[in-house]
């Protein structure tokens, strides 16, 4: 997603004060901190974590295990095997007193050491168990019986009714890949799009770099992987996220849509009252752990709390930080240029009061440059700290009109009724605040609903206290900041340009009918349409998560493989049968699928180049071969939104009410950001965006991003769009083509778009059924 044009233009930045003294020192400092931070983390957790059940058994299996015991003692048994009565010995004897006490605490002490080494064993199991993933290889529907061993083993170590965080714990580090794997793997995804002499140019770089710096930083790797929770997500989170000097907005923060096609009510302050209880009764299951975990397949869902109980916040310090706040009990909301801190909306909605001078485009320096902003900042924390600590202090941001980009989120209400979502991206990847999302928005629609008249219902509670006007005392020099700030901010919106192209002649029923995983069918079409669209090949990011492992979160599927380029070309080649084109097809779908399980288990090319690099840093090693892998371009990065909670919706009977996803902005000024998410079960709705200022992404008679567009359906791709000129020369729909490989698909084909002469010669034969 957003996180591909923050690994582009990272620089870690690390301190150079060309001081004689051991290269290694910094690099063990670092790894050192690292565990330091994940100790500190698990430590802090511990508490909650006893109350809640987090281990196997719960805190209720102690006191029955210390009953079991003392029931032992009362029946002249000792289950002890005489180490109660050591550890009695032990105890201090209190001038021969309290004889009776003393047995009760040495069977308290040795039912714990007892109930402790069960729980331990336990997690130790269950640990082992989660480092299988074989059940990753094998085909979609089929189960082996070592998997179904496997899966009622989980089952049983698990418990009968985990908490969310049961099995968190019990999550198996992140492998570090074999660097010669690695770099094989490297060199495989470049070779279909690099010129002979610009691969073995790179292969060259690869041995250099094997034979001479590889042992070295792969050996701090395997240092750092024993030490610290995951050798990689702290620092892909620091040097990616926190490091970066570039603006918020576009380049880091992504968005979530409202329904695409219904809005529940017009009145902008029911909606936003009922989204914010939504989001806060969302808080109050995670606090309680009272949100299912994966059953079994448990994956890790740590960056999942993150939000509610410590609300994060980034700082625009040098590196940023994530602040957590425990327990914020306000929300922030902006409304018509003035700052309220809230826990009743209408007040604010009819309230006449004017905005401050400059008050009404503050929140415009939040996606300027981090340096911008964090200077401006420190003037405003001297003169108007009350009103940035509330702001900051919220558990989330309420925007009826402009974001404020450092929350950890910010909930944005249109004002005629529609929802929206900015989210800042160093905290959560988008399965975690889409799987909030979509609580959300099921929640405030299904559950709290609306009255006749569009507001909420119930009545309104006259004892809740009214917002707080924030009133901010601006220094002058914060001013021309704002102005600096709001004119970026303008330059690089305006220079965006986003689509919703919502596709609907088939989804991933017909995918499934054809036997084919939906991600790798999306994954290869739009390699055909990019293909289409520029006539050649480019390096293509799609995230994968990694949370089978403790603290993971994303890896890279290079998706434009040897295998999707053979079948582009046979495409492309009206010599080629629809038999040849479905057998390249089915390859290239098959390479994807081992991509993805690879990146999915831990054996990814991207964040293993991403450390090694960082480890080059930090011991002020040159490595030619890594820069270059640091120096490349993503022109096609995409994501797939996942649907997380079906059961919300009825997409049968209420079709129009499913969550239409998300997208993020281009990951480099000359390509395209693209998402999709499968919407029930026959639409797949994208989200393409790319820069109008590109001269590659554009053409004289159509809006940027339409032409990628184009390369799937003709006609409009977004309502907000003009109609497209007719193209000198038609392109095919590339899903629609891909469909057409399959018999039934040939009929969609027909029936969606007709077919001409020219058409039907561009592919020759019918299939009687795959």
């Amino acid at each position: 997603m957003a996180e591909a044009h923050q690994a582009v233009g990272f620089r870690p930045s690390l301190p150079s004060d060309g001081a004689e003294a051991d290269l290694s020192a910094s690099a063990l400092q670092e790894i050192y901190l690292s565990g330091l931070r994940s100790w500190k983390r698990h430590l802090s957790r511990f508490w909650n974590d006893v109350l809640t059940g987090v281990f196997p058994a719960s805190p209720l299996s102690w006191l029955f295990l210390f009953s079991a015991i003392q029931l032992a003692w009362f029946l002249q048994l000792d289950p002890s095997l005489g180490l109660t009565e050591k550890i009695k010995e032990l105890l201090p004897d209190w001038g021969g007193q309290h004889h009776r006490l003393r047995g009760v605490l040495a069977a308290a002490l040795f039912a714990s050491c007892l109930w402790g080494a069960l729980i331990f064993t336990l997690h130790v199991a269950l640990r082992v168990l989660l480092s299988y993933h074989g059940w990753l290889l094998e085909p979609h529907g089929a189960m082996s019986s070592p998997t179904k061993t496997w899966l009622a083993l989980v089952r049983i170590f698990s418990g009968r009714h985990p908490m969310l965080f049961s099995s968190q714990r019990s999550l198996p580090r992140q492998p570090v890949p074999s660097v010669q794997d690695t770099v094989r793997k490297y060199l495989e995804s470049v070779r279909p799009v690099l010129s002979d002499e610009d691969f073995d140019w790179t292969a060259g770089l690869a041995q250099e770099f094997l034979r001479l710096q590889a042992s070295l930083l792969q050996w701090y790797l395997q240092l750092k992987s024993w030490w610290a929770s995951n050798y990689v997500s702290d620092w892909w989170e620091e040097f990616v996220y926190l490091r970066s000097r570039n603006s918020l907005m576009v380049n880091s923060n992504y968005y979530m849509m409202d329904f695409l096609y219904v809005t529940p009510t017009p009145v902008q302050a029911a909606r936003a009252g009922n989204a914010v209880h939504a989001l806060l009764l969302y808080r109050h299951r995670l606090n309680r752990q009272e949100i299912l975990p994966v059953r079994g397949r448990p994956r890790g869902t740590e960056a999942v709390v993150l939000w509610p109980p410590s609300c994060p916040h980034t700082l625009p310090t040098h590196p940023d930080h994530l602040r957590h706040l425990r327990d914020s009990r306000h929300v922030a909301v902006f409304h018509r240029g003035r700052f309220f801190r809230v826990c009743f909306l209408c007040f604010i909605a009819t309230s006449p009061s004017p905005a401050c001078p400059h008050e009404e485009h503050l929140a415009a320096l939040t996606p300027a440059p981090r340096d911008l902003w964090a200077q401006a900042r420190r003037s405003l924390k001297s003169r108007a700290g009350e009103a940035l600590e509330a702001v900051e202090g919220a558990a989330f941001f309420v925007s009826l009109s402009r974001s404020w980009y450092d929350k950890s989120f910010t909930l944005i209400v249109f004002s005629n009724g529609k929802l929206g979502l900015s989210v800042e991206h160093s905290w959560a990847d988008c399965p975690v605040s889409g799987h909030m999302w979509e609580f959300t928005l099921a929640t405030e629609c299904f559950q709290l609903g609306y009255s006749a008249d569009g507001h909420c219902k119930g009545h309104p509670e006259p004892s809740l206290p009214r917002p707080q006007r924030l009133h901010w005392d601006l220094p002058d020099k914060v001013h021309l900041s704002i102005a600096l700030a709001l004119r970026a901010a303008k330059t690089l919106s305006g220079d965006t340009d986003c689509h919703v192209f919502p596709f609907s002649h088939f989804g991933k029923n017909f995918i499934r009918r054809c036997h084919l995983s939906s991600d790798s069918f999306i994954q290869t079409a739009l390699q055909l349409a990019h293909f289409r669209d520029r006539g050649r090949f480019c390096l293509t990011y799609e995230s994968a998560m990694t949370r089978l492992f403790l603290e993971g979160r994303t890896e890279t599927v290079r998706s434009c493989t040897r295998e999707a380029c053979n079948f582009v070309r046979a495409m492309e080649d009206r010599e080629k049968t629809d038999s040849q084109c479905l057998s390249l097809f089915r390859l290239a779908v098959d390479k994807h699928q081992a991509l993805l399980k690879a990146a999915m288990s831990g054996q990814g090319v991207d964040r293993h180049l991403f450390a090694l690099h960082i480890v080059s840093q930090l011991l002020h090693l040159q490595a030619p071969f890594l820069d270059q892998v640091r120096s490349e371009q993503w022109q096609l990065a995409t994501s797939q939104i996942p649907v997380q909670q079906t059961h919300l919706f009825d997409a049968h009977n209420y079709p129009d009410y499913v969550s239409s996803g998300g997208g993020f902005g281009p990951v480099d000024d000359h390509g395209y950001g693209v998402s999709y998410i499968f919407m029930g079960d026959d639409t797949v709705t994208f989200h393409i965006s790319s820069k109008k200022s590109s001269t590659k992404t554009v053409r004289p008679t159509e809006p940027p991003a339409t032409s990628f567009l184009r390369t799937q359906e003709s006609g409009p791709v977004a309502p907000s769009s003009p109609e497209p000129s007719p193209d000198p020369q038609p392109q095919h729909p590339a899903l629609l083509d891909l469909a057409s490989l399959f018999q039934e698909g040939q009929r969609l084909k027909r029936g969606c778009r007709g077919r001409g002469k020219e058409d039907a010669g561009s592919r020759r034969g019918s299939l009687p059924g795959h």
